[in-house]
This record gives structure tokens, sequence and C-alpha cells, in this order.
């Protein structure tokens, strides 16, 4: 599996920002998506020939919304994301906490990791079964910053300095949230959110934001970039919206 889908418009013109237009062309290819994902490269590959190229040569961006023959494909809001590695990344865990804390990425890797497999589900319908992800449960590093008795929600922001997402301290402390450093039982690359991104099993794979690199405790929920522009804050795959009935270790 090469990239993952990132839903999302090329934001290079501040002025389309927030259009409606990325989000009805992503919506638009709900069954070319679910298509792609069974008809293999050959159909992947006259898709991008048709459409002008590679997603990284597309200025349209609209190769980056075709999955590949494996099912993820990279995209991103934003229109280039640095680059981090063991030196330079830092994540910040800080708002409603008694003790704000920096991590690096060997402090990370140094605490308890969990591992799970789970289905990679997104909204528009595709999904890569059995995927594993690997990292620190989330719930631990709220336990270790302390929440204050005011916390209601985590507010997520991330490196691309566009993308941000948000859940409450509830979802946020279920077992099946990780800040997550390993996919496919090896370490995050660029392409898919790393060295660490956010993964929200049970929600729909934009809840699981990439290039993370803040995790801020707040009083109330904060509508994250898309849901921003329409999509579910609760976003329970399956459209459960609110319900959650599973336990939370």
């Amino acid at each position: 599996m090469d990239e993952d889908v990132y839903k999302g418009v090329n934001d290079t013109d501040p002025e389309q920002r927030g259009t409606p237009v990325g989000r009805r062309v992503f919506l638009g290819t709900l069954g070319l998506g679910a298509l792609g994902v069974l008809a293999a490269p050959k159909l992947q590959s006259g898709l991008e020939g048709l459409l002008g190229g590679a997603a990284d040569q597309d200025p349209t961006g609209l190769t980056g919304l075709l999955p590949n023959g494996g099912g993820f494909r990279y995209y991103s809001v934003a229109s280039s994301v640095p680059r981090k590695n063991a030196d330079t990344y830092r994540l910040k865990v800080d708002g409603l906490v008694d003790h704000p804390t920096t991590y690096t990425l060997a402090d990370l890797k140094a605490l308890p990791q969990t591992r799970m497999v789970r289905d990679v589900q997104c909204v528009t319908g595709w999904r890569v079964p059995d995927t594993p992800f690997e990292g620190v449960r989330l719930s631990r590093l709220l336990d270790a910053a302390g929440v204050r008795p005011t916390a209601r929600a985590i507010r997520f922001t991330c490196f691309d300095g566009t993308y941000t997402e948000s859940l409450t301290l509830r979802q946020a402390r279920r077992a099946d949230v990780l800040v997550a450093l390993r996919m496919q039982d090896k370490d995050l690359g660029h392409s898919h959110g790393g060295p660490v991104r956010l993964y929200v099993a049970p929600m729909y794979f934009y809840k699981s934001a990439k290039w993370l690199s803040g995790i801020t405790v707040t009083d109330e929920v904060r509508p994250g970039y898309w849901e921003e522009r329409g999509y579910d804050v609760d976003a329970w795959v399956g459209r459960s919206n609110g319900r959650d009935d599973e336990p939370t270790s």
C-alpha cells in the first residue's frame, strides 16, 4: 500500500480555501473510488493519464483522489508539508492540563506501545481491511498531563499548518484511539502522516489526523478542518453519530 487518501482540496490559492468545490469533487468520486479499489492499477494508470499525470504532477489534485490497487492514496489539504524526523519532530500536549509536556519521537517510542488491527474506512465508501497500527494510547498521554476537571474535549493540530481535528474527552480516552508511530508493521512514512499521526479506529479515516504536532485539552469541542466544511463531528463508522457503546478499556 503506497499512499493513503486524505480528503481535501489543494489550498495553494487562499481564495479557494474552504469553498465547497473541493468537497463536491471529492464526494463525486465515491463510486469511482470504490471501483478503483476493485479494478487495480490498469484503471488507475489510465485515469491518471487522462487527468494529466501522477498526483504530484497534476495541478488539479484530482489524481490524488483516486485509490490505487492497494486501496490507499496520498492526499493533503495543504499545498506542501514539511518533513520531520527523529531530530526535528515534537508533539506538544497543553491546554487544560496540570503538566504541559513536549514529546520527542524517542520519548513516544519509549512509552508502552499498543498494537491493533482494524479496517480503515473512508467516508466515501472504500475500505482497507485488517490494517495494523501501533502506538501510544492517547489516554496515557492525557493521564500523564493531568487533565483538569473543566476539560471536555481535545483539539488536534498538525505540522502541515492547516489541518485540525477534535474529539470529546470521552472519545479520546477510548482504548482504540492511538498516537500512532507505526502502520502495517513499519514506521509511519511521511506520506502516511509520519512520523506520528492520530488513529481513531472506530471513526471514519478523516478523524485520524496526519502529521500530528499538537494535542490541546479544551473546555468544548471545536470542529476540525472538515467539520467546518460540513462533515460530521462525531464520525462513527456507520454514521451512528453520537452513540458510543464500546468500552473505554
